[in-house]
């Protein structure tokens, strides 16, 4: 890459063709051989992302929590765990951040919070009726002494989303909401006080210097009026997100209002600063209504990444996102990989893979074919970063990490694992502690061998330092492309479908570099030009299956 190739964060729009690295801070790095990685390990190993040629970084929950979803469960809003260290902790590894030219978004959680926030234990503590319920959404019971759930909605982690409380006197006494884990109770979003508290979370960090806010189930937070019943259609397994398009806890009309409100707060501290949202919501039609001017900058794209690696459907969702998001002024995001779903190294190795949010386990229907899973994989992200646009890549991709799927029961610790049974395995095996040395404790995790989900016997060979550079290796793929993303512009480009005789193979141009990605099992011809990227190895004048090629004229 050429060191003048100015960075897409050097730009107040920087959100527009940036590429965003998932941070999933108990498992990057760990600084004091607890197991659990925290903000001083992020600081350490910043400067390894800065050099992977990322633009922003993303950091899932390190707010004080009970943990009892991994940091989901909000008990703080405004203050980091004691596991992950201290608010100066967080300063030091924001102001290394921006040195290193990285912007930094925090997530927010703010359609639930944790049973031991302060609000939901005054609301145990008070009356039905009172003001401290009203932050939350208590409900009268059905039944001649209230002993049904206000409706029948269920937990998108498995079992019932109303749990009945002991009231102060001993009595059963009303229902909570939670469409996540019983720890996790709803906030009401009609009611003015919440909605001012999260104005205050917003300024409080933002007065701290972050860039932005990933907001965590951001088509959740306004309910139907009524909260009536609902059944969802009969699948096999379940959605970890929940976006069946019609149901009364999803996608409400609702959120524009929120998150205009939230628009105007990130306005007043100048340009540069943004909501990206994770919105499980189909069609892209009806997504692309949270990235209007005035409401969020970025909505992640779950349509893409849930499309097959064909030809076919790729062209398809690409055609749509561009279609729906341009339609309002926002650019599309791609995404392979997150902390909620399995690794596409491992998914796209998987026929078919097991719906969203179920995971893989010792006695899962499917198991991967780990040598097709790879290549595709690395394909598929070839053709994703070629795309304009802003791509996010969660942490361990550039690895070419697996998802662990041997985890025994008893360290498993996913919420829906134990909510159903056993019978979603969930999503701890895309979240082991990352390697980054081969030869040391815990493959470099952290300076002991603990961690808090424990590693597997190959995970050494999947480290950082196993792979610096070696040219074949994951590591250097990514970094080249993302290298050359940067050097053609291609974020701030456009798509031109170019003739194809295979239906098995895409070719697309994005300014001056040509994109031919080969879904297929045989090959095709190779065409002129000089190859700056490939995702695997090329014949003399041919590219095998499952790989991704870009070019530019000679």
């Amino acid at each position: 890459m050429n060191s003048t190739t100015p960075r897409a964060t050097d730009r107040d729009d920087w959100w527009r063709t940036a590429v965003i690295y998932q941070v999933y801070p108990r498992s990057f790095a760990d600084s004091d051989g607890d197991g659990i990685g925290d903000l001083p390990g992020i600081t350490h190993r910043l400067p390894a992302l800065a050099e992977l040629g990322v633009d922003a970084i993303w950091l899932s929950p390190f707010f004080t929590s009970p943990q009892a979803d991994a940091g989901y469960d909000v008990a703080d809003y405004c203050d980091v765990d004691p596991i992950f260290g201290t608010l100066a902790d967080f300063d030091a590894m924001l102001a290394t951040a921006h040195e290193l030219g990285l912007r930094v978004l925090i997530d927010l959680v703010p359609n639930h919070s944790s049973s031991a926030h302060r609000w939901f234990q005054e609301a145990l503590a008070a009356p039905a009726g009172s003001p401290e319920r009203a932050r939350y959404l208590f409900r009268d019971g059905k039944g001649a002494l209230g002993q049904l759930p206000p409706n029948n909605w269920e937990s998108v982690f498995g079992g019932g989303a109303w749990t009945r409380v002991t009231e102060p006197d001993g009595t059963p006494g009303q229902w909570y909401l939670h469409l996540f884990d019983s720890s996790q109770p709803d906030f009401d979003w009609t009611n003015p006080e919440v909605r001012e508290y999260f104005r205050g979370v917003l300024r409080f960090w933002l007065d701290r210097g972050v860039d932005g806010f990933r907001v965590d189930v951001a088509h959740g937070l306004a309910k139907a009026p009524g909260l009536p019943d609902y059944t969802p259609p009969a699948v096999d397994g379940g959605s970890m997100g929940g976006n069946e398009t019609d149901a009364p806890f999803w996608a409400q009309d609702g959120v524009h209002e929120i998150y205009r409100d939230w628009h105007a707060v990130l306005a007043a501290y100048g340009p540069g600063r943004i909501l990206a949202g994770e919105a499980w919501v189909e069609p892209l039609a009806k997504l692309a209504n949270w990235v209007r001017p005035d409401e969020m900058h970025q909505t992640f794209n779950f349509s893409y990444l849930e499309t097959p690696w064909e030809a076919d459907a790729l062209r398809a969702v690409v055609d749509r996102s561009l279609a729906a998001f341009g339609g309002v002024g926002a650019p599309s995001t791609w995404v392979l990989s997150n902390h909620d779903v399995i690794r596409h190294a491992t998914r796209l190795g998987l026929t078919p893979p097991p719906p969203q949010g179920q995971g893989l386990g010792p006695k899962s229907e499917s198991h991967p074919d780990e040598v097709v899973g790879l290549r595709r994989a690395r394909a598929a992200t070839g053709f994703m970063l070629s795309l304009p646009g802003s791509s996010y890549l969660y942490q361990g991709e550039e690895l070419g990490l697996p998802e662990v799927i041997d985890l025994p029961d008893e360290a498993r610790q996913d919420p829906s694992f134990f909510r159903t049974g056993g019978k979603t395995y969930g999503r701890d095996g895309c979240r082991v502690p990352l390697p980054w040395e081969a030869d040391a404790p815990g493959a470099g995790f952290g300076p002991t061998a603990e961690s808090w989900l424990p590693q597997p016997v190959y995970w050494p060979s999947y480290a950082r330092d196993a792979q610096q550079g070696v040219p074949e290796s994951t590591l250097e793929f990514y970094r080249s492309a993302l290298a050359a993303r940067r050097a053609h512009g291609l974020g701030s480009g456009t798509v031109e479908w170019l003739p194809s005789e295979d239906p098995e193979v895409l070719v697309l141009r994005n300014g001056a570099v040509t994109v031919v990605a080969n879904t297929g099992a045989g090959t095709t011809p190779l065409p002129a030009g000089r190859v700056v990227l490939a995702s695997g190895p090329l014949g003399a004048d041919r590219i095998p299956g499952d790989t991704t090629v870009w070019l530019v004229a000679d």
